[in-house]
């Protein structure tokens, strides 16, 4: 690689976390892990019977997927946010970290091009534009960026779990068309509401029925417990996918078969997400307890996956504090510097080990 220069990515956070993380293990009951947000609760039975009943798959998948998906995912979108999709203008995903990290590079975007990320925002928003080569700017008013060629949103937010309203994201919307700036909307929380209901971006009162130039991603990692499975889906302005599909062909980025049928098995049920998300609402209401105890503020976090504390010192001092009591929580730094004085706390904890955060931080 004469001539090339190293790509001037961070450190990978939860590796700068690890110290930490084995002074948490020093407690005499083992650390309790409330740093990534994985799941820890099972994959639901009858996701865990689709999968195995389509394991015989000895053919290629599309990369588009199979329409039988593709369709769920729109009857999904229809059924639980109020949006209307084309079933060709989904395009399903190996998880959706894959696609926040390759979105600028498929868009063709490089050296000349200017990313907006959220002022407060998972990381791999701004690695994926430095993958790309692009510059990235982390402001919450994306508007004051001339010439954005991408901006993302992210609400729920992660880590804050803040919700935009849907005046707000109508006011970017209009913003963004007449600019021709590419909006994309990371929704991977917007089942988890909790004191507010998260709104779509292509809902129509946000998109005004048109999904011209914009673009959403969904999971099904934290609402199904999939995360294993990586599965996650992009739908939006159809001209847009199909230019994402197309390099995604030649690249070869097809989710197996076995994962699409999973996947459909998951969208059609409501139930056990109705019942994942009741097992995180008191996982919430336990750890809010503990930590206003404690003497932490808890701000945003009307939504999603994760609280967002503080009490005003430097979040790694916090995070110290934490593991000598055999819990691991995030450096709100990791999302940028504007988060250096609090850290993000998952829910993703067993009922057990989540009973015992009280105990250790009183």
């Amino acid at each position: 690689m004469n001539g090339s220069l190293p790509l001037a990515l961070p450190d990978f956070p939860w590796d700068v976390l690890a110290p930490y993380a084995e002074r948490a293990r020093a407690h005499p009951g083992g650390a309790i892990d409330l740093s990534v947000g994985t799941p820890v609760d099972p994959t639901p039975a009858i996701v865990q019977q689709a999968l195995r009943d389509a394991s015989d798959a000895p053919g290629y998948p599309t990369t588009a997927g199979r329409p039988e998906l593709r369709a769920a995912c729109a009857r999904w979108m229809a059924r639980s946010t109020g949006a209307s999709v084309d079933v060709d203008a989904v395009l399903p995903t190996i998880g959706s970290k894959e696609m926040v990290a390759g979105l600028p590079r498929l868009l063709g975007l490089g050296t000349a091009s200017s990313v907006v990320i959220p002022r407060i925002a998972y990381p791999t928003y701004a690695v994926g534009a430095v993958l790309a080569g692009a510059e990235y700017v982390a402001t919450d008013e994306p508007e004051s960026v001339p010439g954005a060629d991408l901006v993302w949103l992210n609400s729920p937010g992660n880590p804050t779990g803040k919700v935009l309203s849907a005046s707000r994201l109508a006011s970017i919307v209009d913003w963004a068309r007449s600019t021709g700036t590419v909006l994309v909307s990371d929704e991977c929380y917007i089942e988890l509401g909790w004191d507010e209901e998260p709104v779509s971006m292509l809902h129509p009162t946000v998109s005004g029925g048109s999904h011209d130039g914009l673009l959403v991603l969904h999971s099904l990692s934290k609402r199904s417990n999939l995360a294993g499975y990586r599965f996650g889906f992009l739908a939006g302005d159809p001209a847009l996918v199909s230019r994402i599909l197309l390099v995604r062909k030649h690249s070869g980025m097809m989710v197996p078969s076995p994962i699409q049928a999973a996947a459909i098995a998951a969208l059609d049920d409501d139930e056990h997400v109705r019942e994942q998300k009741d097992r995180y609402r008191r996982r919430r209401s336990l750890l809010m307890e503990a930590v206003t105890s404690a003497g932490f503020r808890i701000d945003d976090s009307q939504a999603g996956l994760y609280l967002w504390i503080t009490r005003d010192e430097p979040c790694w001092d916090t995070v110290g504090w934490f593991a000598d009591r055999g819990v691991v929580v995030t450096p709100g730094d990791f999302y940028g510097p504007a988060g250096a004085r609090h850290v993000r706390l998952a829910l993703t904890a067993t009922d057990h080990a989540m009973e015992q955060v009280p105990i250790r931080l009183a």
